[in-house]
C-alpha cells in the first residue's frame, strides 16, 4: 500500500528533526554551563595537584633550593627504608583502627536515642554539632589546656578521685596517641551523628508499627529493621571517616608543634609530608610520602566498596 508524501511534509518533518535536535544541544549546553564551575574546581584544585605531586615525586630538589633534578624511583626507595615513614604509617594506621569504630559507635548511639520523643533534642542535636563549626585552632588551644599536666581539667578531676599525679597526656609516649585519638573521636562525633540521624528518620515507621504488632523487641528491631535500611548511610560515614582519618593532621601541628617530644609518638603520614615538603624543603620527598597515603587510601576504599555489596542494602 503506498502512502502519499508530500514535500511539504518532508520539509516539516526535517525542520521538526532540527527543531528537537537544536532543543536538545541547548539544553545539553546548559547542563555542561551548569557544572563547569564544580568540574573546573576539581580539575584545578583535586585532579591537578595529583598529577603534578606525582610528577614532583621523581625529582629531588637542587643546590641551595635550584630547580628540581629528576631522580627517577630514589625517592621511593627511601621511602621503603625510612624509618620515620614506617613510625608515622603505624600511628595513622592506629588513629584510624580505634577512633572510626569507636566514633561511628557513639555517633550511632547518640543519633538513635536524639530519634526518639525526649525533650530538648533539637539542643542537644546542636550542642553535639557545634564541635562541627568550631574553628581547628580553637578545638586545639581548649584540649591542649586540658591535657595540661599543671592546670588542666582532666588532671583536676583524676585528683578529685585520689589520683594525685595525673599522667602527661602530650609528653608521654603511652598517652601521647591516645590524646589525639580522642580529639578526633570528639570532634567528628557530631557530624556522624546528623548523617547517621538523617539515615535514621528516613526509615518508614510503618515498619516499626508492624514489628510491634509481631511483638519484636527494642534489640529486634534494632538489628532486623534499623540496622539494615540504615547500612547505606552508614557505609557513607565509614567511608569519609576512614579517609579522614587517615588524613589526619591538623590537631597533631597545632597541639605538638614540630618541635615537642610527643611529636615523635603521634606524627601521622600528612604531618610527615607537610615536615618533608615545608620545613626540610625535600618537596621531592614529601610527595613521595603524599603519594604513599594516596595509594593506601585508595587500596583501603577499593576493599570497601567491593565489600560494601555483602552488608549494604538498598531499599
Amino acid at each position: 500500500m503506498k502512502t502519499n508524501i508530500s514535500k511539504t511534509d518532508i520539509s516539516d518533518i526535517l525542520i521538526k528533526k532540527n527543531n528537537i535536535g537544536n532543543r536538545k544541544y541547548k539544553d545539553y549546553a546548559w547542563g555542561y554551563l551548569m557544572v563547569a564551575p564544580t568540574i573546573i574546581g576539581l580539575i584545578i584544585l583535586n585532579i591537578w595537584p595529583i598529577f603534578y605531586t606525582l610528577n614532583l615525586s621523581f625529582h629531588k630538589n637542587g643546590d641551595f633550593g635550584g630547580a628540581g633534578k629528576f631522580a627517577g624511583l630514589l625517592n621511593y626507595k627511601q621511602l621503603l627504608s625510612d624509618v620515620s615513614v614506617a613510625h608515622a604509617s603505624l600511628n595513622t594506621f592506629a588513629y584510624a583502627l580505634v577512633s572510626v569504630p569507636v566514633g561511628i559507635l557513639l555517633s550511632l548511639i547518640a543519633a538513635v536515642l536524639l530519634n526518639t520523643n525526649i525533650k530538648g533534642k533539637s539542643i542537644y542535636r546542636t550542642i553535639y554539632f557545634l564541635p562541627m563549626v568550631s574553628a581547628p585552632a580553637a578545638i586545639a588551644m581548649v584540649w591542649k589546656w586540658l591535657y595540661s599536666t599543671d592546670y588542666g581539667l582532666i588532671n583536676y578531676m583524676l585528683s578529685l578521685i585520689g589520683i594525685e599525679n595525673g599522667p602527661n597526656w602530650i609528653t608521654n609516649p603511652k598517652t601521647a596517641l591516645i590524646s589525639i585519638i580522642i580529639i578526633g573521636i570528639w570532634s567528628g562525633l557530631g557530624y556522624n551523628m546528623i548523617i547517621l540521624l538523617a539515615g535514621l528518620q528516613g526509615i518508614p515507621k510503618t515498619l516499626f508499627e508492624a514489628a510491634d504488632i509481631d511483638g519484636a523487641g527494642p534489640i529486634r528491631k534494632f538489628f532486623s529493621i534499623t540496622v539494615p535500611l540504615i547500612s547505606p548511610t552508614m557505609f557513607f560515614v565509614v567511608i569519609t571517616s576512614i579517609i579522614g582519618s587517615l588524613q589526619v593532621f591538623d590537631y597533631i601541628f597545632m597541639i605538638w608543634g614540630t618541635g615537642t617530644i610527643g611529636i615523635e609518638y603521634t606524627q601521622s603520614l600528612v604531618f610527615l609530608f607537610y615536615k618533608n615538603s615545608f620545613l626540610l624543603n625535600d618537596k621531592g620527598y614529601g610527595s613521595a610520602i603524599a603519594m604513599l597515603l594516596l595509594v593506601i587510601i585508595f587500596i583501603i576504599t577499593a576493599i570497601q566498596l567491593k565489600l560494601q555489596k555483602k552488608w549494604v542494602h538498598y531499599q
